[in-house]
């Protein structure tokens, strides 16, 4: 840049105290207006706007210059401060009471013209912004988005140090350990046919800074899963990450709450009532149908079955004889508004979530409507509407299934509710943890018992005498997490620290000795060192600068995001290696 065009200023600075002065923009054209003489232009850097004018009678060269200026073009100008003419104030902008009038212009760059502007309002493809982010990345919002995540993680990192953790890196090149989610692997030139997998999380590591005697670590670090995408997950995203030696679920909770009250007071300025409410795992499956509840509004689950056993409806009997449950939601004052169809889409929210339907009653003023209700007693009927809370103009929905398909149907016929009548305040921040999870879930298809969280959870202490596959269907891990808006933001455990107790926990995991050494042996020689009692936590930090910005997908908080199908349509990666470097890792495609 021509030492003549060293910026004083930035484009959003400028206000009447600078009137007078001579000063030096630097940044992008918004929008240039020729008013017949004088020439406006709406100079942009990611601070704001200044609008400067070019007037032939100040500089005549600089107005020349100003006729071939387009939108995009980068240029540096030169000019004293002025007020803006009386009813030309521009109040919206922070920069609106002055301009700047040029005496000298320069243009370092001009541009194509771009397949859309980051600053107009369009209808353009997410394919198109991802493939020019560098444009779409100009727009105030994408803007906003990322000065926000950083401000995110500035006070991460400031609570942390007054807290005594200290910023530990982990290798991004490391062992293939399952962790949930397929690896990423990086195949090793100087080990053939030897290949490093890109962490998952930092979770094996962390343990062992704890043998380490670090006592306090924290990292806000890259992540990568190989998984299926949706609106808020990517290939490759950020955790806050940290671990403490010493302390229980208490002292966790304490440090978790003040680090997210400090995030939210600083960077949004709004004030969490501490300390955050308490949810067991199996209170917020039958309240709510989820361990991710969104408590901004009621409408909650109300198990039924008591009241409609023994009725002639074959679809709630022969759930009722098989171990099942019949549980239901009142939609308070909907009959008008749930019509036909309504009820029909709802339907087919429940069988999205494995239902094979759902059943309705309308309580009208006078009778009951629904064509389930003949092969209901009066008896029965008058229970389930005391059992429900059921009054005139409430609609009642059933699901009769396995408990799991009740608690994911009447989840999400739940959340489309409220959001079908307006039910949840957006206004309102619903945060909340949630405990005592179930250690193991049983995977039918393989017909073994799998760690919910993940095999280094401890269980209660008051269940470590019962770590057998007698008892494995009913122990409680010591894990948590933690709940914002019906999303997890984040999730940890107190970690299994005495050996004898992991191999139990491996044991009923069906993972033998020789397969715990492959796989995890670096972490099971550490233990037997000396290893401390130790609990952690890990946040998405993609997930909770989403939720802060009100953005609708991750994508729009991450600088440079992948598609659905994890692809960067910017860079075209990933792409085809050449025949040179795979002869050097020595693979070949097998395309038989």
């Amino acid at each position: 840049m021509s030492l003549d065009f060293r910026r004083t200023h930035h484009c959003g600075e400028l206000t009447d105290v600078h009137i007078d002065q001579t000063v030096t923009l630097c940044g992008w054209i918004h929008t240039r207006r020729d008013h017949g003489g004088l020439i406006f232009v709406d100079l942009w850097d990611k601070h704001g706007i200044t609008q400067v004018v070019l007037n032939p009678q100040i500089d005549k060269l600089a107005h020349q210059q100003a006729q071939s200026l387009r939108n995009n073009y980068v240029i540096g100008v030169r000019g004293a401060v002025r007020p803006r003419p009386e009813g030309m104030v521009n109040t919206k902008l922070r920069t609106g009471q002055i301009e700047v009038y040029i005496d000298d212009l320069i243009i370092f760059n001009k541009t194509k013209t771009p397949p859309f502007s980051p600053w107009e309002a369009q209808e353009v493809s997410e394919a198109i912004r991802l493939k020019h982010r560098y444009l779409d990345l100009r727009s105030d919002e994408l803007q906003k988005n990322l000065h926000q995540r950083y401000a995110i993680t500035r006070v991460v990192r400031n609570v942390l140090d007054r807290q005594g953790f200290i910023d530990v890196e982990t290798p991004m090149l490391t062992k293939s350990t399952p962790e949930g989610a397929r690896d990423y692997l990086v195949p090793s030139r100087l080990n053939p046919m030897c290949f490093y997998a890109l962490p998952q999380s930092p979770q094996l590591f962390k343990q062992i800074l704890m043998v380490a005697g670090m006592d306090r670590y924290f990292q806000i670090v890259k992540c990568f899963r190989d998984e299926d995408l949706r609106q808020d997950r990517q290939p490759e995203f950020t955790q806050i990450d940290l671990e403490m030696s010493f302390v229980d679920e208490g002292q966790i909770f304490e440090l978790v709450e003040e680090l997210i009250s400090e995030i939210f007071r600083q960077v949004v300025g709004i004030s969490l009532e501490r300390p955050f409410p308490v949810l067991k795992y199996q209170e917020a499956i039958d309240r709510f149908g989820s361990d991710k509840p969104d408590t901004r509004f009621g409408l909650e689950i109300v198990d039924v079955a008591d009241a409609v056993r023994g009725c002639d409806f074959k679809v709630f009997a022969q759930v009722l004889e098989s171990g099942g449950q019949v549980r239901a939601l009142n939609i308070k004052q909907s009959t008008e508004t749930l019509s036909r169809k309504a009820l029909d889409d709802l339907t087919e929210v429940a069988k999205t979530y494995g239902a094979k339907g759902m059943a309705w009653i309308k309580v009208q003023p006078n009778e009951l409507q629904s064509p389930i209700i003949k092969f209901f007693k009066q008896e029965m009927l008058d229970n389930l509407l005391k059992k429900t809370g059921a009054e005139p103009g409430d609609t009642l929905v059933f699901i009769a299934d396995t408990p799991k398909v009740v608690a994911d149907a009447l989840a999400n016929i739940r959340l489309a509710v409220g959001r079908k009548f307006n039910l949840i305040d957006e206004s309102k921040i619903g945060i909340t943890w949630v405990t005592e999870f179930p250690l193991f879930e049983h995977d039918a298809a393989e017909n073994r018992w799998a760690a919910m969280h993940h095999p280094f959870t401890a269980p209660r202490d008051q269940d470590l005498d019962k770590l057998d596959e007698a008892h494995a269907a009913h122990l409680r891990a010591r894990a948590y997490d933690l709940v914002l808006n019906g999303n997890e933001i984040g999730g940890g455990s107190i970690r299994i620290h005495q050996m004898e107790v992991q191999e139990k926990m491996f044991q009923l995991l069906g993972i033998g000795p020789e397969e715990a050494r492959q796989k995890f042996g670096f972490l099971l020689d550490a233990l037997q060192f000396g290893a401390p009692p130790h609990g952690g936590i890990a946040f998405g930090l993609d997930r909770i600068a989403m939720l802060l910005s009100g953005a609708a997908s991750i994508r729009d908080v991450i600088a440079f995001p992948k598609t659905q199908k994890a692809t960067c349509l910017m860079t075209q990666a990933p792409s085809e290696a050449d025949a040179r470097q795979l002869k050097e890792l020595r693979l070949k495609f097998d395309l038989s």
